[in-house]
């Protein structure tokens, strides 16, 4: 998976997240209220997931760029 894609999800997990612990609140489901918050934290972490890779990427074509220029 791209690091944008994991970056995607992990927002539609973190809004699905806030989501459930809102409905949680409202009908007073504890249940709902930590699957909301550990959705939430999966997307947080998905997010961060999508960073390192993007981080990562740009580093490999930093360096093969630099490879490329002539002495």
């Amino acid at each position: 998976m791209s690091g944008t894609t994991d970056k995607i999800k992990g927002m539609a997990n973190e809004a699905v997240g806030k989501a459930k612990q809102g409905i949680g609140e409202m009908t007073g489901s504890e249940k709902l209220k930590v699957e909301g918050a550990a959705q939430e934290a999966k997307g947080d972490a998905q997010q961060a997931m999508g960073d390192a890779k993007n981080a990562a990427k740009d580093a490999v074509d930093k360096t093969a760029d630099t490879l490329k220029k002539p002495f």
